[in-house]
């Protein structure tokens, strides 16, 4: 496994002994020594994106396919997908770290939605078909397709399948929504 492109500053060259859990700012790399040489070592890379959305009366949650949380103020009930409107990031605000991770295959994409003490994780799947292109939303997908609103691909969730009391709690235009978007190899 090729990881240099994503050690932090500083890393490559350093003895193992000294690398037992680097953390710099969002993101983290372990490193273990395993006994086989150093080419055996990492055990996983993890980058994480926060940001904030809000509720809207209109959600529905009811998408059998796919969620959406975006950046409009406004939502139409033909939105059935969208889960949270109002969000402070979108695709192309990730960081570099983040897009370059999830254009793999093997990385595992979780989002954790919390409102009001109530929480949700959607897991799902990186691709290296992932553009992180639209400017506006963030899509994840039961399914393999990709387009440029796709987060993740074969989430074990769409819309329909979220907690229906936080959909309660984000049917409300006051209500605040943390987003946590990890990935990790």
């Amino acid at each position: 496994m090729f990881v240099t492109p994503l050690w932090p500053a500083g890393v490559a060259g350093r003895s193992l002994s000294s690398l037992s859990t680097r953390k710099r700012s969002h993101r983290s790399i372990k490193v273990q020594e395993s006994g086989y040489g150093p080419e055996l070592c990492v055990l996983a890379l993890r980058v994480v994106e926060e940001l904030q959305a809000k509720g809207h009366p209109n959600i529905l949650a009811t998408h059998s396919m796919t969620f959406e949380i975006t950046k409009d103020h406004g939502l139409s009930r033909r939105g059935n997908c969208v889960v949270a409107v109002e969000a402070t990031k979108c695709l192309v605000d990730l960081s570099a770290e983040f897009r370059r991770l999830c254009r793999n295959d093997e990385t595992r994409i979780i989002v954790e939605l919390e409102a009001a003490g109530v929480a949700e994780s959607i897991r799902g799947r990186g691709s290296p078909a992932l553009t992180f292109n639209h400017i506006r939303e963030i899509v994840g997908r039961k399914s393999n397709f990709v387009s440029d609103r796709t987060l993740m691909i074969r989430a074990d969730k769409a819309a329909c399948d979220i907690n229906r009391a936080l959909v309660r709690e984000l049917k409300s235009p006051t209500t605040r929504v943390q987003v946590r978007i990890i990935a990790e190899l």
